[in-house]
């Protein structure tokens, strides 16, 4: 595994715990601005350095989620349906990095069960 593979592994899984927490508050807080802009902002940058990376499977995922924070800062209300959506959704992405971990690669699989809840959701 290369060195810019293992520091994406580090900082990530440091945001990802980071989002757990902000969203969890964001659930109780919907109309927290600095809330949404810090969650936004962290899932923006792990779909960012996963493209730069070549990891398909991980950006689609974290574009989905990130569509679905945008239209939260859009003005769509805050549900738990949708918090518990993208919490499953970064359960996915850990598992997904686990993996990647362990084999120097994106594993293959299918996400299109949690990438399409999450466009219908934001289509709402």
């Amino acid at each position: 595994m290369d060195d810019l593979l293992r520091e994406f592994l580090a900082e990530t899984g440091e945001h990802l715990d980071v989002v757990d927490v902000e969203l969890v508050r964001f659930e109780r807080e919907p109309n927290n601005e600095a809330i949404l802009r810090n969650i936004f902002r962290l899932v923006h940058t792990i779909k960012g350095t996963c493209g730069f990376l070549g990891l398909p499977r991980l950006e689609a995922l974290a574009h989905a989620a990130e569509t679905l924070m945008g239209r939260f800062r859009d003005g769509m209300a805050v549900t738990s349906e949708a918090v518990t959506l993208i919490l499953a959704t970064l359960d996915r992405i850990k598992e997904i990095l686990a993996a990647l971990e362990r084999r120097g690669a994106e594993p293959d699989g299918e996400d299109r069960d949690l990438i399409g809840s999450l466009e219908e959701m934001a289509a709402r």
